[in-house]
């Protein structure tokens, strides 16, 4: 079983009392827990639960937020900041969400190649790396298959 916390626009208490009690199936059967936070750091609405420690992925949406300085814009070099913060939570693996198109949010896209050469050839050899989330699938046309042998 598998529960995803996304949350952008509420203000909710308790999710670490969420995720704690999640985790207390875990005894019967394995409860895998993930977040998809946005990427100012800490995040406003799951940081909370985040540094309970008991989440498995956190998938960090690297998109439509920059203001943030936490998305790719000109160059990576914001990005690769705020993906160094965000593999310091306690969690198992730390994912790169991205749009699949420029379509796919109103800013954050990275092109095929400066992904691959720029932001995923230092993002890598992080220990927490777990690969790239892509939203969403309808605005993928063929930007997954063009950057699936570098993730």
């Amino acid at each position: 079983m598998a529960l995803i916390l996304t949350l952008s626009k509420v203000q909710v208490q308790y999710y670490n009392d969420l995720a704690r009690a999640l985790n207390g199936f875990s005894q019967q059967k394995r409860v895998y827990l993930a977040a998809a936070p946005q990427c100012p750091f800490p995040d406003a609405h799951l940081d909370s639960a985040i540094q309970t420690g008991l989440f498995d992925y956190v998938w960090v949406q690297f998109y439509n937020n920059p203001q943030a300085n936490c998305q790719y814009g000109s160059n990576a070099n914001n990005l690769l900041n705020s993906w160094r913060k965000w593999t310091t939570v306690q969690a198992k693996q730390v994912f790169l969400g991205l749009p699949a198109a420029p379509a796919a949010a109103s800013s954050g896209f990275i092109p095929a190649d400066v992904l691959k050469s720029q932001v995923l050839a230092s993002i890598k050899s992080s220990p927490k790396y777990g690969g790239v989330m892509l939203w969403s699938k309808r605005f993928d046309n063929g930007y997954s298959s063009s950057i699936k042998g570098s993730v």
